[in-house]
């Protein structure tokens, strides 16, 4: 009796090892996370209702656990004799003599809008706050956002040299 058990058991234990389904996000088991980041660059204008729409591929999934954050290009600097990007975690507001302006954005699994909200008339904003604006849409795994401080989301290029995290980087 106890060898027919033992066989029973075996067999079951064969079967369940060789299932498979489907393949999961990856883990903190010591494999490194992936993250993506999408660049975009558009005019905020009236016609557009001062909004710009990033629509995520088809070919890519986001899962609702995902951590979308979006940075926005503020300025270009000289660092050591190379020009190097400054960009800033949204929102992020600019202080001008009419009031406030702030870029912000909200997010679905389909796609990331970034808007304008002004204090005043949008007809005054000037071409340096509205024209050629360029964004990074950065889509982290929860995995990876769970061990991370603030400093260090705030500062996208201290985010992409981690080493727990691969980067896919998608210029639209």
């Amino acid at each position: 009796m106890k060898k027919i058990t033992s066989i029973i058991l075996l067999f079951t234990a064969v079967l369940i090892s060789s299932c498979e389904g489907p393949v999961g996000p990856p883990g903190q088991d010591g494999e490194a996370l992936i993250g993506t980041i999408f660049e975009m660059q558009g005019d905020f204008k009236a016609s557009n209702n001062y909004e710009l729409y990033f629509n995520f591929p088809n070919n890519f999934e986001i899962y609702d656990t995902d951590v979308v954050l979006v940075y926005i290009l503020w300025e270009t600097t000289t660092v050591n004799g190379n020009q190097t990007d400054v960009w800033r975690l949204m929102p992020q507001s600019r202080f001008i003599d009419n009031g406030v302006i702030q870029y912000n954005f909200d997010h679905t699994v389909n796609d990331v809008r970034v808007f304008l909200e002004t204090t005043f008339d949008y007809g005054d904003l000037l071409p340096s706050e509205t024209d050629d604006q360029i964004f990074r849409i950065a889509v982290l795994p929860a995995d990876f956002m769970a061990t991370k401080k603030s400093a260090e989301i705030n500062d996208l290029n201290i985010l992409m040299n981690s080493n727990e995290l691969i980067f896919n980087v998608i210029k639209k």
